[in-house]
């Protein structure tokens, strides 16, 4: 495999559409993808940039939270990961990642939807890590609906506890136990910018994500702790093919980027690695997007 560091054209560097037929359902399993993503499983190379941080990122399973677990291994951090009880096999693989780095690794299954284990995966965390100074709020849920009509009350409220209660009863939990210097990162979307049709009630939490975020931003950095928000475009992670994108849409994920192709998980893991370290030290309220060109505004 190329050096993904090496300079090279970044419009052929990873895969490009169209895709294979790939339908799951949800919550889906990396391993059934193809091609499948990269999430540094083989790419990430670490500079000790986190060594003895302790993290806790939640959907750290696969995706994006799977390339930031990996990254921080590999950057000297401990890590807990928490995940669905469904999708063990995908968090069996990064827990076997982090530990071949000589880091400790914590698995946390459960349902972010949960409030009582929301503050449970906080508390063993903190327990079992000795503290938490790398908090990634991450998990999501995706569902595409063709018409306003077809979100249904359940789908609403499952998406809005997924991706905005959990982010509150998380944060809230783990605000007392933050020391100064730590670092709380959360994922948003370009859906908070430039919502699609499909995507009402997902579009609606990422863009409650960027808000409440920037706010909390505010009250941390009084205590030395500073938050941000990271904003991706189209990346290729098993939310698309598990209801988060209809079939023709995964079939062509990705194309209408500036690169003709999807991001894939590792090329966000430096950004939550910057987000996460002492170099981004007067970095706060901030939205670091990565949408292959198509910005967040």
């Amino acid at each position: 495999m190329t050096d993904r560091l090496m300079m090279q054209d970044p419009r052929t560097q990873y895969p490009s559409p169209p895709f294979d037929p790939q339908p799951q359902s949800m919550p889906g399993i990396v391993g059934r993808m193809h091609p499948k993503p990269d999430h540094g499983e083989k790419t990430y190379k670490g500079a000790g940039r986190l060594k003895g941080r302790k993290a806790l990122i939640t959907g750290g399973d696969s995706g994006i939270g799977r390339a930031a677990a990996i990254a921080f291994a590999r950057e000297g951090a401990d890590v807990a990961i928490s995940f669905l009880p469904e999708e063990e096999p995908d968090a069996k693989e990064v827990i076997e990642l982090i530990e071949a780095e000589g880091r400790k690794a914590l698995a946390l299954p459960g349902d972010v939807k949960d409030e009582d284990w929301c503050r449970a995966l906080v508390s063993r965390a903190l327990s079992e890590l000795g503290g938490i100074d790398i908090l990634v709020i991450n998990a999501a849920r995706q569902q595409f609906r063709k018409n306003v009509s077809l979100v249904t009350s359940e789908d609403f409220d499952a998406t809005l506890k997924t991706n905005l209660y959990a982010l509150h009863w998380i944060a809230q939990a783990a605000e007392p136990h933050l020391p100064p210097g730590a670092s709380v990162i959360t994922t948003a979307s370009i859906q908070a910018y430039q919502p699609s049709p499909i995507l009402l009630d997902y579009a609606t939490t990422k863009a409650g994500i960027v808000a409440y975020t920037k706010a909390l931003a505010k009250q941390l950095i009084e205590k030395g702790v500073r938050a941000n928000v990271v904003a991706p475009g189209p990346f290729w992670t098993v939310l698309q093919p598990s209801g988060g994108q209809p079939d023709e849409k995964v079939k062509n994920f990705g194309k209408d980027s500036d690169f003709g192709r999807p991001g894939q998980p590792v090329e966000l893991a430096p950004i939550y690695v910057f987000l996460a370290s002492q170099e981004a030290s007067f970095v706060n309220g901030e939205v670091y997007g990565a949408t292959g060109g198509k910005g967040v505004d």
